[in-house]
């Protein structure tokens, strides 16, 4: 299995513990609130979403991982195309983390 396989597998498996939101408006209130551990973010979603999402991500110190095509993410966890998922366990957030450096662009916001 390929590291970006078990990255996805493991995106997968955070969606059926219920532990992974998706949609831009939960994403941002799970990162307002203080839930999100991650943020993961589409490589092909627009600059737009990006940029909010990002100043969003820096201002409450949510590590943010940008990479894979919406679809990717979308079939990992088994529905269609999805842009932005924000972890809301941090077991999920090291292990989905762990292996995502590998395969994309990592964004550290400090």
């Amino acid at each position: 299995m390929t590291t970006g396989n078990k990255v996805l597998s493991r995106l997968g498996l955070a969606m059926r513990a219920g532990k992974l939101v998706t949609g831009e408006e939960t994403v941002l209130k799970a990162v307002r609130a203080g839930e999100a551990k991650l943020v993961l973010l589409a490589a092909d979603a627009s600059g737009n979403t990006g940029k909010k999402l990002a100043d969003k991500c820096k201002s409450f110190g949510v590590p943010l991982l940008i990479g894979f095509t919406r679809f990717e993410l979308g079939a990992a966890v088994g529905k269609p195309e999805r842009v932005m998922f924000a972890v809301t366990e941090q077991g999920f957030a090291d292990l989905i983390a762990n292996g995502w450096g590998q395969h994309s662009e990592v964004e550290n916001i400090e």
